[in-house]
């Protein structure tokens, strides 16, 4: 048998305060308290490279 899956969403960046549009068209979103830019939406990038997901979200 198969296991359920799991229904855990990941913060929505476009509700975060620390979320930014650069205007940069190869790294297009950025996160500013990780100070970084990304090409893929920061809590995606983040839970690739860590396996976490963002801890630093903040409701706007």
């Amino acid at each position: 048998m198969t296991e359920p899956k799991k229904t855990q969403s990941r913060p929505n960046c476009f509700k975060c305060r620390h979320f930014f549009i650069t205007y940069e068209p190869s790294h297009p979103y950025g996160c500013r308290v990780m100070g970084f830019k990304s090409k893929k939406l920061p809590s995606i990038t983040v839970y690739e490279s860590s396996g976490l997901e963002c801890q630093v979200f903040e409701i706007k």
